[in-house]
């Protein structure tokens, strides 16, 4: 019996259930078995592995983080270990692995398509910097609740006349920041993209407070961090009461957003199709809302515009 291996990778996101399910029924309803393989790489070169029949990714497509568990595995830069790796999907008989993850479980990915074992990565972080999809598993769900705790905050802010300083996630990317910043009507958003001046940001509090706008909000991407720094400095030259919050690891959590749901459906189901082809060492992406797919390197090697459009609007209409 012919059998599809998958498993997640890296940072848990959002939708990383919804996409085991759907390679898990793709590749059921086309007569292979599916190996599910826990804690990604480390996993496989020890043996956790389950199978995966149709009840067994039952009520799963709701739930935050990933069943398959997920770890990181410096191991699998050797070599050595990518082919005690292949050796593993030899003795599974598996003709392919979906992996799920971001761009060092993509280099693992073709590392091991490398060896022989053909691989489909499916871009799964909240950070949305994956350069060759413009849109990547978890990414949505993130975006919403860091938008909800700060409209939480914001409460606070408002009965305090405080500033919130409030850092996201993103790593060393501003996508997260720059939608939230823009959705909570932040008076600033700070992104490893865009070179900021913190003077710039308290000019237009001064002139909000001129038009009697007492609270404000600063979002800062993870990437920039120092939100204990910048809230500081914000109440020494403002006389604003200014307090940091970092939302961190809760914007890895809950249950999937529609969009991240849906998405990790189509490409799951995507994944499938072009391993029941015999293809192998490619990552699906999407581009233009559309599921496409690029060789792994290729993905790797490209660079990801910023939207510095949305940042012009963002900055330009708070105040």
């Amino acid at each position: 019996m012919k059998r599809i291996g998958v498993l997640t990778s890296g940072g848990d996101a959002p939708g990383m259930n919804a996409a085991v399910r759907a390679v898990t029924r793709a590749a059921l309803s086309k007569g292979y078995e599916v190996v599910g393989i826990q804690r990604g790489y480390n996993g496989l070169l020890n043996g956790e592995t389950i199978n995966l029949g149709v009840r067994d990714v039952s009520n799963i497509i709701q739930r935050g983080g990933t069943t398959l568990y997920t770890a990181r595995c410096l191991e699998f830069k050797e070599w050595d270990y990518v082919l005690k790796a292949k050796a593993r999907c030899d003795e599974l008989n598996l003709v392919g692995i979906v992996v799920i993850g971001g761009d060092g479980s993509f280099r693992g990915a073709a590392d091991l398509s490398k060896a022989g074992v053909p691989c489909i990565g499916l871009p799964g972080t909240i950070d949305n910097d994956i350069s060759c999809t413009e849109y990547t598993i978890g990414y949505d769900t993130a975006m919403n609740t860091a938008m909800e705790m700060i409209d939480k905050l914001r409460d606070t802010a408002m009965s305090h006349d405080r500033c919130s300083v409030v850092e996201v996630m993103g790593r060393n990317a501003g996508w997260i920041a720059l939608n939230v910043g823009l959705a909570v009507g932040a008076i600033g958003v700070i992104t490893p993209e865009v070179p900021y001046k913190l003077d710039d940001i308290i000019a237009k509090m001064e002139n909000s407070k001129k038009t009697m706008k007492q609270h404000f909000i600063v979002v800062v991407s993870e990437g920039i961090g120092n939100s204990e720094g910048i809230a500081k400095e914000i109440k020494e030259k403002t006389g604003i009461e200014s307090r940091a919050t970092i939302l961190g690891h809760v914007q890895r959590g809950g249950n999937p957003t529609l969009r991240d749901r849906v998405v990790a459906s189509e490409m799951g189901y995507y994944a499938v199709n072009l391993l029941d082809k015999g293809i192998g060492n490619r990552v699906v992406a999407m581009q233009d809302h559309k599921i496409v797919d690029f060789d792994i390197k290729e993905a790797l090697a490209m660079q990801k515009p910023f939207d510095e459009n949305l940042y012009k609007i963002a900055n330009e209409i708070s105040f």
